[in-house]
This record gives structure tokens, C-alpha cells and sequence, in this order.
């Protein structure tokens, strides 16, 4: 990994350390059917890892669902912090691309709408599977890119805009490439769609006055289509919701130890 990759890791976790307090209470991460069915889908594990855990909502609602043991991770030391006050899980500061765990120690993972955020997401997905025990459950949700190359371009450039962090969407396509390719198989998966709030989206990234007067223009001038496929909602004062998709898979790890590594320390 470069110097580069590392620095900007560093500064991704030290903006979202900042936000930790408007992540908890945003309700777009805090509650959803999406948020449900992950942990639905890992119930009946005994082990289980969040792995970007954010302020900790779905590793609270893996506990809630059942699951005796929970592990939340995340780069952000206040986003643990928060995540094991809010939900008395156990917590971890720890790279999503690189996790201090043995291997199989796992029965189930998750990973909700963080994704978009690792530079190397192939390497997250090898990581998925190393630390899952054969025949678990990655359970695993992100913003996604639409098929039509103009609509993908348009969405990821205002999340480019609204965050640095971003690093970019993916179609459903290729994230089911990378998963078979790492020993998955896709068992089921869905979209759904949640409205955002303008100006609580620009709030949790302390967007600049400036770069929200870019992001309503761009809104503003976006042709019709576009505003039909992400259910644009404008008011005297421009944009004030708008509809991202996203997809979730439900993922088995195939029952192959090949490509873990038992010599990764952490016995947890």
C-alpha cells in the first residue's frame, strides 16, 4: 500500500471520528428495513464482525437480532467509541482492507453503505472471506452506480463533491464479479432506495457554503431524465431531496479453507 493511500486513509478516519455524533443520530443510517434484513440474514451465527461499522447501527442490530457475540470495526477511533457505548458490543480500530483477525473466526460479516469508501475493495471482499468460517454469511449493502454510464458519472461526481472520502460507486455487476472471484456465492440480493435529505446529506460531511452552491447547481441543470431517476424533490430554494439506489447481497462463503492465512495474529 503507498504512503499516498495510507495519508488518505488518515484523513478519512479523522473526518469521520468528527462526524461520529451526526452519524448516531442520522436517521438514514440508524433505522430501515435494509438495516433489518442484514441482520436478519446473520442470525443465526454466534459470531459476528460489522466490519465499517460507522456510529454501530448494524452491529446493534445484529445484537438485537440475536447474535451472542458482535465485533464492530472501523478506522474511525470515536465511530468505535461510539458504536460499543451505544450498543455494548466489543470494538476494534482496524482498516476494512486489512482486518486483525485469524482466520474462520467469524460466522457471519457486515458491511452496510461504507464501501464506496475503501480504495481497494477487492481486498475488503478477500478479507470478508478469510475471516469467515466456510458456509458464512457476508451480509453486505452500498450505494451503487446506475447501468447508464451518464447517470453514474452525474451521481458520483456530487458524492465526489459532497465528500472527499469518496472513492467511487460500483454496479451490482461488478461487486458480484468480486465476490465470486473470492469464493462467495450470491444466495440473494435486492435494491432499495432511500431519500435523502439535502441539507442533513451536505450536514454529516460539513459541506462547504460554496460546494453547496455547486451541488444545487448541478441539480438544478440536470436534464429531466436525471431528475426522474433520482426522484429529484426541488422548493423556492432548489434541490431538497433526492432518491439514491442501493443494493444488497446476501453472500455464503463457500465451504474451501483456500486462502486463509492462520498466521494472522489476534486469536479473538
Amino acid at each position: 500500500m503507498s504512503d499516498d493511500t495510507d495519508a488518505e486513509k488518515r484523513d478519512t478516519a479523522a473526518r469521520f471520528s468528527r462526524a461520529a455524533t451526526d452519524y448516531r443520530d442520522s436517521d438514514t443510517h440508524r433505522r430501515g428495513e435494509d438495516l433489518e434484513t442484514l441482520a436478519a440474514w446473520c442470525a443465526g451465527a454466534d459470531r459476528a464482525l460489522d466490519v465499517a461499522t460507522g456510529a454501530g447501527h448494524t452491529a446493534g442490530a445484529l445484537n438485537r437480532a440475536g447474535v451472542a457475540s458482535v465485533v464492530a470495526v472501523d478506522a474511525a477511533t470515536a465511530m468505535v467509541g461510539t458504536a460499543v457505548d451505544a450498543y455494548g458490543v466489543d470494538g476494534c480500530v482496524a482498516d476494512a482492507e486489512r482486518l486483525p483477525f485469524r482466520a474462520a473466526a467469524f460466522e457471519a460479516v457486515t458491511c452496510r453503505i461504507a464501501a464506496h469508501h475503501f480504495p481497494n475493495p477487492e481486498r475488503f471482499v478477500e478479507e470478508a472471506a478469510r475471516v469467515l468460517t466456510p458456509g458464512g454469511t457476508l451480509a453486505f449493502e452500498d450505494n451503487v452506480a446506475p447501468a447508464n454510464p451518464r447517470e453514474a458519472r452525474f451521481v458520483d461526481g456530487v458524492e465526489r463533491l459532497r465528500d472527499p472520502s469518496h472513492v467511487g460507486l460500483d454496479t451490482p455487476a461488478e461487486w458480484r464479479r468480486r465476490f465470486v472471484g473470492a469464493g462467495f456465492t450470491v444466495e440473494e440480493e435486492t435494491t432499495v432506495t432511500r431519500r435523502l435529505d439535502f441539507q442533513a446529506w451536505c450536514d454529516r460531511t460539513a459541506v462547504s457554503e460554496r460546494d453547496r452552491r455547486e451541488l444545487r447547481r448541478r441539480f438544478a441543470e440536470a436534464d429531466a431524465a436525471l431528475h426522474e431517476r433520482f426522484a429529484v424533490v426541488s422548493g423556492p430554494g432548489g434541490i431538497e431531496s433526492f432518491v439514491v439506489p442501493k443494493r444488497l447481497f446476501r453472500l455464503r462463503k463457500r465451504g474451501s479453507t483456500t486462502g486463509t492465512d492462520p498466521g494472522r495474529a489476534d486469536e479473538r
